[in-house]
């Protein structure tokens, strides 16, 4: 994870997501985010769905969304464009440990 930018507004990260790994099963309370693939294939859980995103593909994700990335079959690089609220995770279920 690289922070781009981070400001009162609005933050910018670059995510490099390896094959075969997670983020939690999460939603935020406050926090909107925008996510578009750079390279690689994005296999996202989102609301009882699975949606399969590939380079220039999109998705918003509201608050209270349920929601996690896996790079299923290869490594994925991906921008996350959201509003500033960083603490703001809900986490469900996470492989690290993390509350």
């Amino acid at each position: 994870e690289e922070w781009l930018e981070v400001n009162e507004k609005y933050v910018v990260k670059r995510l490099m997501m390896k094959k075969g790994n997670q983020c939690s099963l999460q939603y935020h309370e406050a926090k909107k985010e925008t996510v578009m693939v750079l390279s690689g294939t994005l296999t996202v859980y989102f609301n009882d769905q699975i949606i399969k995103m590939a380079p220039s593909d999109t998705l918003t994700i509201e608050p209270h969304d349920i929601h996690r990335m896996f790079a299923e079959n290869e490594d994925c690089l991906y921008l996350e464009c959201s509003t500033p609220e960083l603490d703001d995770v809900v986490r469900i279920e996470d492989d690290y440990g993390r509350k």
